[in-house]
């Protein structure tokens, strides 16, 4: 399991905006290429958006799906790239002074990905996410700039 965490200078409700978009993984979530639909009720428990993700020429095209929402302090995704594996991604917020503390835990569950699990994988999910939640923290950062 890999876990990171990132305080954003945004509020928990801009930070969950962008989690509640979507089309915006396409622009922080590393490896998502495109987003091509997304359900009309997403980020409600059972929608799904459709996305392709990979590196370079290689692209799978699969989905992502709400397991479960508290509200706007956690998101749990079942996050599909088959045939490499499927990943629960939770995300936790919490208001931290004037920002939001994000947590974020990858598990592989299924597939490949869950079969390889080792402490070298774990890690090489961990520096991904960091530069997720970077990218996460410029979107939600920008949601207050465009306010001001």
């Amino acid at each position: 399991m890999a876990h990171n965490e990132h305080v954003i200078a945004a509020s928990p409700a801009d930070v969950f905006a962008v989690l509640a978009d979507g089309h915006s993984y396409e622009h922080w979530v590393v490896g998502c290429k495109r987003i091509r639909a997304v359900d009309a009720s997403w980020p409600h428990e059972g929608a799904s958006f459709h996305h392709s993700v990979g590196v370079g020429p290689i692209h799978i095209r699969d989905t992502t799906s709400v397991v479960s929402r508290d509200g706007q302090r956690s998101l749990r995704l079942k996050a599909r790239a088959w045939p490499a594996g499927v990943a629960h991604v939770d995300f936790e917020l919490s208001a931290e002074g004037d920002g939001t503390r994000v947590s974020m835990t990858e598990n592989p569950i299924a597939g490949p990905a869950k079969a390889l699990d080792n402490p070298v994988q774990q890690a090489l999910i961990k520096l991904r996410n960091v530069e997720t939640l970077r990218r996460l923290a410029k979107l939600a950062e920008g949601r207050v700039g465009a306010r001001s």
